[in-house]
């Protein structure tokens, strides 16, 4: 299947690619376009539109995408997810809906492989997909302690 979405990604828009192939869709193909063409490529390549304005997919409230695909593909189940939500949450958005204490760190991270002059969105993606694996046994670890909002809060 396919997914589209804005250039020049960043937290939310490398977050949610992670999360598509590891939970939804492991052979999801990834297209990074301007915003004012993601819903003409969506319809033409017949894609999914992600963290774009106004989809489905995409910010509610305080919420980000990565959280609405939580939701859309029930994956709040596994608390691991959920408190990764939190965490891309905090990083994507102004953090005032968990005060969630990693996010400031996944936001510089994020940030970081923005200025590693790697050659496109795809090899942004890949490079730091590591980080969300990395981030999910985290999450796996505090949620295994009872720590269900991580290490930094009680």
């Amino acid at each position: 299947m396919k997914w589209v979405t804005r250039e020049h990604v960043k937290v939310d828009r490398v977050a949610c690619p992670w999360l598509i192939r590891a939970f939804v869709d492991p052979q999801a193909e990834f297209l990074f376009v301007p915003a004012d063409q993601i819903m003409a490529v969506a319809e033409r390549e017949n894609a999914t539109p992600f963290d774009a304005k106004g989809v489905e997919l995409g910010h509610h409230g305080q919420e980000c995408s990565f959280e609405a695909i939580l939701r859309k593909y029930d994956l709040l189940k596994d608390p691991a997810l959920a408190l990764l939500g939190k965490i891309v949450n905090g990083a994507d958005t102004d953090n005032t809906l968990y005060q969630q204490p990693e996010g400031a760190g996944l936001e510089a991270i994020a940030e970081g492989f923005r200025r590693l002059n790697l050659a496109d969105d795809h090899a942004i993606l890949q490079a730091e997909s590591i980080v969300y694996d990395a981030l999910y046994a985290y999450c796996q670890t505090m949620v295994s302690q009872g720590k269900l909002n991580g290490a930094f809060k009680d």
